[in-house]
């Protein structure tokens, strides 16, 4: 008879938008979007929560391997169109996704088992933080590393500003972080955002040669050597997680994130430039892009676009 604290069968069609498979002591789990770059809805991330606390309850699994389908990428990040949709207008809304992205990077980091980040291809915006959050990363030759936060009005809060200047340096990390500019496979292997780079025809042997390793070592002290390895990064996440999760709900009714999600959907340039030039010249942002706009009526902030439902800075329910 099965204990409550055992894992359960990696059953076939228990997930929509996730794979989830355990076989010889492995978990796997995919992100199973591909014709969205693998990018993470809400319920991308409840799958995942799931497949993840299964993973952690089950003795007979020893590591984890988090990937993503196909092989043009590994993850994306947050998926921009459910984003353009719901948080936009509804800060309240992004809050709560944000918990259930924290609540997800949190478990996966303290599995109690060894994790490999398997990188099929494109790792951009959140993908990074996933990559950073496992504790080992094998990659594809044509694996791309990216952030994206500052092209596209966000801030990359969710892993890459606390945990990308510990693995790869403080200056390598702003340059990312600042320029978005893309970093290849064996740039990312030079500077040790991952442990190894293999032909893509090659990358399942790898990740599994790595994970028998692993396999073959005292499972206690393999979890407690990752408790003490992950201090500096649950410090760092302790002290700003909670902080991001509030700010970038607020920030998210700006017009940075408006212009620079809906660019991205409507795959044109950003206008970063009018805004700039609103600034220097002393003018509002209001009628930016020329959308009219509200005021609160609860606490008088003015500029709110007409679309939005909610009051960016205090949440009132706009009438």
């Amino acid at each position: 008879m099965a204990s409550e604290y055992s894992g359960q069968p990696a059953t076939p069609g228990r997930f929509d938008e996730i794979l989830y498979e355990k076989k010889d002591g492995i978990a796997r789990v995919t992100l199973n979007r591909p014709e969205a770059y693998n990018a993470y809805s809400l319920k991308t991330l409840r799958e995942m929560t799931e497949a993840f606390r299964d993973a952690s309850w089950d003795d007979a699994v020893a590591v984890v391997v988090l990937t993503g389908a196909g092989d043009k990428a590994f993850c994306s990040g947050s998926d921009a169109r459910e984003f353009s949709r719901e948080f936009l207008r509804r800060p309240r809304n992004f809050w709560k996704y944000q918990g259930v992205l924290l609540a997800a990077l949190d478990l996966f980091r303290h599995l109690g088992k060894p994790t490999i980040a398997r990188l099929n291809g494109v790792v951009a915006g959140g993908g990074l933080d996933w990559n950073l959050a496992a504790d080992l990363a094998v990659a594809a030759d044509h694996a791309r590393f990216m952030q994206v936060g500052t092209r596209v009005g966000l801030v990359d809060a969710w892993g890459a500003t606390q945990w990308l200047p510990l693995v790869v340096g403080d200056r390598r990390a702003r340059e990312m972080l600042l320029t978005c500019d893309e970093v290849s496979a064996e740039q990312a292997l030079n500077w040790g955002l991952v442990n190894q780079v293999v032909p893509a025809k090659d990358l399942d042997r790898a990740v599994t040669a790595l994970a028998q390793k692993l396999i073959q070592k005292f499972p206690e002290c393999t979890r407690y050597t990752r408790q003490q390895l992950s201090f500096w990064k649950d410090l760092a996440w302790s002290l700003t997680a909670g902080h991001a999760r509030d700010w970038l709900a607020v920030h998210s009714t700006s017009w940075e994130p408006y212009e620079g999600v809906e660019a991205f959907l409507e795959k044109r340039p950003a206008d970063y430039r009018r805004l700039r030039e609103r600034a220097a010249a002393g003018k509002s942002s209001e009628f930016l892009w020329g959308a009219p706009t509200r005021q609160c009526e609860l606490c008088g902030a003015k500029g709110i676009p007409e679309g939005f439902d909610y009051c960016g800075k205090c949440g009132n329910k706009l009438k």
